[in-house]
């Protein structure tokens, strides 16, 4: 009797240990806003946003008018799929772009 309440512990705490690897996995991969699609940008807090997009930009500068943008492409049809980067990007751009006429 003793031996099978130990191998149930040990079943049960390999259980444990198993389930808060793929919760911890989980939470690492929904937490990536800058390499995910632009449907992930809507659900996301403004902080956050304006860390992704600092993030991709390297840079502080019009860090408002970056996340705007983006926002702007998020509510185009079909934009779900895009990645966050691509958009981020095609902003940027278009900032410079207007900075340099």
């Amino acid at each position: 009797m003793k031996n099978v309440k130990l191998i149930l512990k040990l079943f049960i705490g390999v259980a444990a240990l198993l389930l808060v690897m793929v919760v911890f996995s989980c939470t690492l991969r929904k937490g990536n806003l800058e390499t995910d699609s632009l449907k992930a940008w809507r659900g996301a807090s403004l902080d956050r946003r304006a860390a992704a997009v600092r993030m991709l930009t390297a840079t502080d500068d019009d860090t408002e008018l970056m996340v705007a943008c983006v926002d702007k492409i998020a509510t185009l049809p079909d934009s779900g799929e895009m990645a966050v980067r691509d958009a981020v990007s095609l902003c940027y751009t278009g900032a410079q772009i207007k900075q340099n006429q």
